[in-house]
């Protein structure tokens, strides 16, 4: 059946480094082992990517490991009068697992340092703790933050999904509708969040990739009337036969979904979007306001990346058949092709 849902713990890979047992469950069931991978080193790649929105602003958080080179980044965007984004990143040459990133999200922390740049996510009761100082962030002009994302006993999105590739795996979770307090600073500025209606998603990656491949995600939360909505939609990470990392999020528990596609205007990605669902579950429109837009291209290592923040509005079905209609909400949709 498709969507299949694991629900017995188990180490994730089998003794080719092949996954055990491809599907979807709401929390890491299936347990991580670096040192159990088959396939070269070089081909590793280890995430935690913090996302903490606002209707105004928002900032992303990145401490990654992808074998032969490490990526450390952070953004800020703003959304209102003339929307601003930039994103500040520093490359490490063939980290290979020297970052110790945790082979599980509940425990241990994720810990970047160097002489520019000192950030970590830690872990506290019932909480995640972000804090980052940047030297030099943009226009010679640091950036601090100090976050706090509260984690109360919920579901997670997660998925384990083979590539067609021996020994090639995604194991990916994705934590929504973490209430954010805390604040961020650049220029002077202080941006900071309110619990009530600031929300921050976890997307911890850990896998080996095969060299070419283009996706699609999209994530976004919400406070409805005391209640937390989130969704979390996306394709193209491996061959997802076996389930789709769709769902809903509301008040803590997950609701599966099928098949979602993007309709990307052909004319620009500032122009509306669409995205229609197999199962007629997610209904929604899309309004673009900023492009966090990247290019790099070292001939070896090519990505192109649109993160496209905007308004989201339309309608889902939770599993019981409960209708939620969302308006104007501040989510993010992105179309990403990467060869590294």
């Amino acid at each position: 059946m498709r969507n299949h849902e694991v629900t017995n713990q188990q180490p994730l890979l089998d003794e080719r480094g092949n996954l055990r047992e491809p599907g979807w469950s709401r929390s890491l069931l299936q347990q991580y082992d670096r040192t159990k991978i088959k396939a070269s080193r070089f081909r590793i790649k280890e995430w935690d990517y913090y996302l903490v929105l606002s209707q105004h602003f928002a900032g992303a958080f990145t401490i990654s490991d992808d074998g032969y080179i490490g990526l450390q980044s952070v953004s800020l965007l703003l959304f209102d009068n003339t929307p601003w984004e930039h994103t500040e990143t520093i490359l490490n040459a063939f980290p290979m697992g020297k970052l110790k990133l945790p082979a599980d999200s509940s425990k241990g922390n994720t810990i970047y340092k160097d002489k520019r740049l000192q950030m970590q996510f830690t872990l506290e009761e019932g909480k995640r703790h972000i804090t980052c100082h940047f030297d030099r962030f943009c226009d010679g002009k640091p950036f601090d933050c100090d976050i706090l994302l509260e984690q109360p006993q919920m579901d997670s999105m997660v998925i384990a999904t083979p590539w067609d590739k021996d020994k090639h795996f995604y194991y990916n979770q994705k934590i929504n509708c973490m209430r954010a307090s805390g604040y961020m600073e650049y220029d002077g500025k202080r941006y900071t969040f309110d619990p009530s209606t600031d929300f921050g998603t976890l997307d911890w990656g850990r896998g080996v990739w095969t060299y070419d491949n283009t996706w699609y995600w999209g994530s976004g939360n919400c406070d409805l009337d005391g209640k937390t909505f989130g969704f979390n939609i996306g394709y193209g990470f491996g061959n997802t036969k076996a389930a789709t990392e769709n769902v809903l999020f509301y008040n803590g528990k997950v609701h599966k979904l099928d098949d979602i596609t993007f309709h990307i205007p052909q004319s620009g990605y500032m122009d509306p979007w669409k995205f229609t669902s197999s199962d007629g579950r997610f209904e929604m429109d899309f309004v673009p306001v900023l492009d966090r837009e990247a290019n790099l291209d070292f001939k070896v290592l090519i990505s192109d990346q649109h993160q496209v923040f905007g308004k989201i509005s339309g309608t889902a079905i939770l599993d019981d058949g409960t209708k939620i209609e969302i308006r104007d909400v501040m989510c993010f949709a992105e179309k990403v092709h990467n060869r590294y």
